[in-house]
């Protein structure tokens, strides 16, 4: 459901005193200019008509933009000893309010700290605040790239990914950041009065996953690597949604396809793509695909005469091309948006014994009221499908409904209208082992507070 957790968030505390604290941290730098801090203190949570509501006008007192693990250190004694609030904070990618402070205080602006401490054969060790392209950009010339990557790729910060996301393109071949080995360890920040550096390894890094930053603060993140391939984009017409959805159910589940991205959408949602309009033969549903080169050929042969390959190029991530991966995941969403505010979306996750099928059904329960976007993934090992339908909104109530109806009929919801772990979670839950360890890092509860709604702070705040 879409208000389970608190309907408005704790409001800020006023006339927090700062001057103390900036003592404290004198040198590290800060934006005070009150125009500049309400800006790093959004993210994208206007996808949601519920969150725009419940979150706006919430502000940091203050930016803090570290430089190195040191000033962090510095910056989370200081918030810890002045009982001040702090949230991490990446490019402000997310959709949930991940960055966004409900009580005031700090935000830490990471994205100062991008450097790259060291790289080898298949995996990469490197600071939070480097963007994702630019990862790619330093692998790539010795043949590797990040496994995954959101559609923000080129905006969007490693340090955020961990932190607020879950998967994306590539997750077709590896599945989420939560199957193991797709972060092979974390080093972070503790928000003590004498803070700690503690470096979690393999399953422990899961601590700081999907978190929003309420578990430690990131300073550094090893990241496995994947061969890095010629990459194919490729956008498939059909005459019919499910034909596209069972051709693309067939790619994904072609082992010897080596794929980064498959992605069925009913029309009008390619309508909405104007600079692919020439691409997007009207009335007709489009599979987009990012394909390795060498696999382009048996792709072909297997999708025979069921479609029509109206796109084919390089992938290009040039500044001023919108590379085709910026037209899936929740930029199809943002391309929506951009033609009025009257729509919205979810996040569902279908049972894979069973995918076609369900599709079908919610297809056929609520016709264009939901029109369906999917992306396959593999999950546990096996092959299903994400997806982030656009939902033609017209109140909280009716979109309670539309969740329930999904999740009576087996479709697994992680609720993109509400800004708590907990409600947002498929699963209605904060993972037992991150509220655990916010219990050992976070004892005042001052990271990101709000977020983790079952968390009981440890000490007096």
């Amino acid at each position: 459901m879409t208000n389970p957790a608190p309907a408005v968030p704790r409001m800020r505390t006023p006339h927090r005193d700062l001057s103390a604290f900036l003592d404290a941290i004198d040198g590290v730098p800060t934006i005070r200019d009150p125009v500049r801090v309400r800006r790093r203190s959004r993210d994208f949570f206007w996808y949601s008509p519920i969150l725009n509501a419940q979150l706006h006008g919430k502000t940091a007192d203050l930016v803090v933009v570290p430089r190195n693990e040191a000033d962090v250190l510095r910056v989370a004694g200081a918030c810890a000893r002045h009982r001040i609030p702090l949230t991490p904070r990446g490019a402000g990618t997310g959709n949930y309010g991940q960055a966004v402070p409900l009580d005031g205080g700090i935000i830490l602006d990471l994205t100062d700290m991008h450097a790259v401490a060291w790289q080898r054969p298949g995996a990469i060790r490197v600071e939070p605040g480097a963007k994702m392209v630019d990862i790619d950009a330093a692998t790539r010339p010795k043949g590797w790239e990040l496994r995954m990557h959101p559609s923000t790729k080129r905006t969007a910060t490693i340090g955020g990914f961990v932190a607020g996301g879950s998967g994306g393109i590539g997750s077709v071949t590896y599945g989420g950041l939560r199957e193991p080995g797709n972060i092979l360890a974390a080093r972070i920040v503790t928000l003590e009065a004498e803070p700690r550096v503690i470096e979690l390894r393999a399953d422990a890094a899961q601590k700081v996953n999907r978190a929003y930053g309420t578990t430690g603060i990131i300073t550094m993140l090893e990241m496995p690597l994947a061969p890095a391939w010629p990459w194919i984009d490729l956008i498939v017409a059909f005459d019919d949604f499910i034909e596209a959805l069972e051709f693309g159910h067939a790619a994904a589940l072609a082992d010897g396809i080596v794929k980064k991205l498959i992605t069925p959408m009913i029309w009008p949602l390619p309508s909405y793509f104007s600079e692919l309009k020439p691409h997007c033969p009207q009335g007709k549903s489009l599979l987009f695909a990012m394909l390795a080169e060498p696999s382009l050929e048996i792709f072909k042969a297997l999708l025979g005469r069921r479609g029509e390959i109206t796109y084919e190029a390089q992938n290009d991530e040039t500044p001023g091309v919108t590379p085709l991966y910026e037209y899936t995941w929740n930029h199809t969403t943002l391309h929506v948006l951009k033609a009025g505010r009257g729509i919205t979306y979810l996040q569902c996750l279908f049972p894979h014994d069973r995918l076609l099928a369900s599709v079908r059904q919610m297809q056929d329960l609520f016709g264009d009221e939901v029109l369906p976007h999917l992306e396959f993934i593999r999950f546990g090992g096996r092959v299903t499908a994400s997806a982030l339908p656009i939902v033609r909104f017209t109140t909280a109530r009716r979109l309670d409904e539309i969740i329930a109806t999904f999740e009576a009929h087996g479709v697994l919801i992680a609720n993109p209208h509400v800004f708590t772990l907990e409600e947002g979670s498929r699963h209605k839950r904060a993972e037992a082992d991150q509220i655990g360890f916010k219990g050992e890092v976070d004892p005042r509860g001052l990271l990101n507070p709000g977020k983790m709604r079952t968390y009981m702070p440890r000490e007096a705040p």
